[in-house]
């Protein structure tokens, strides 16, 4: 890692595709030197070979303690008394099932990626970030503002990211960090490809009779998704906002970013019965029997 740089350093995860890649990249414009985490080698290779300023790719996954340890001690030896200018959870994902029939290791595994691990991270790094003056930026999702059908374990998640990062901006009020959270709507990124493998999937994991209960459901979400993508905006705008968190003298708190954000914002405040009604009118979902 190169000590030469105008912006500092700065963490960012989950950077081997989508809106982590583009952050990484965007930052590294600005004079950052990125510290991008990836779980395979040749992720990070590929990433540096686009990065048109500092970037070090280090191995992290936000369920295993010890490559945390050992990228929080990599970048300690780099950073020493200057510190991080800040950290910016992105690692995510999202596994579509209807709660009642979920296999419980899928459920738990997106409180581990999505909400487990950025704290994890932030327990780690909050030393660097302290000493530097450093910035937390939590990447959460509009699932954190409004719930879908086969959504129930994605957004418990993203809710609990929202918590975690309203508590965070009461903890470090003290020492001035600041901590935003980037309410994510429907950017392009290779999520689209996953979920559409995992709602496929459901017929097996769910077993024939399970498949039958929820499959008019599941064609509804379907459905919604290939909407979601086919607007959706570049994840750059999502990186734009990243960068605004981390450098501006009075940055947002949440960020709504993304096609239909505001959309998603006005309906989440509904009175919960007429929601439900809306949102069943919207997805297609069937009438109760």
């Amino acid at each position: 890692m190169s000590k030469n740089l105008a912006r500092g350093y700065v963490v960012v995860t989950g950077t081997s595709t989508g809106i982590g890649a583009a952050t990484a990249l965007h930052l590294t414009e600005q004079g950052f030197h990125v510290v991008a985490g990836v779980r395979r080698p040749k992720d990070g290779e590929a990433l540096q070979a686009q990065a048109s300023g500092p970037l070090t790719p280090l191995i992290i996954d936000v369920t295993k303690e010890r490559t945390i340890s050992a990228a929080r001690e990599a970048v300690e030896v780099v950073v020493g008394k200057r510190g991080l200018a800040g950290i910016v959870n992105n690692a995510g994902i999202g596994v579509p099932a209807p709660l009642e029939l979920q296999p419980m290791a899928d459920f738990r595994r997106q409180l581990e990626v999505n909400l487990f691990g950025p704290v994890a991270m932030i327990q780690a790094f909050l030393p660097q970030i302290r000493r530097g003056g450093g910035r937390i930026v939590n990447v959460g999702s509009i699932g954190g503002i409004l719930v879908l059908p086969l959504n129930g374990a994605y957004s418990a998640s993203k809710f609990g990211m929202r918590a975690i990062s309203d508590a965070l901006r009461l903890e470090l009020r003290q020492w001035g960090i600041h901590v935003s959270l980037i309410e994510v709507a429907p950017v392009k990124t290779a999520i689209f490809g996953k979920t559409y493998a995992e709602l496929d999937g459901l017929e097996k994991k769910l077993g024939a009779d399970g498949y039958r209960l929820y499959a008019q459901q599941i064609a509804s979400i379907r459905k919604a998704v290939e909407k979601a993508e086919a607007d959706g905006d570049s994840p750059v705008v999502i990186a734009k906002a990243v960068h605004h968190a981390l450098t501006s003298d009075k940055p947002k708190t949440r960020y709504l970013v993304g096609h239909g954000g505001k959309e998603t914002a006005v309906a989440a405040a509904l009175p919960d019965r007429m929601r439900d009604r809306a949102l069943a009118r919207e997805l297609g979902l069937p009438k109760p029997e």
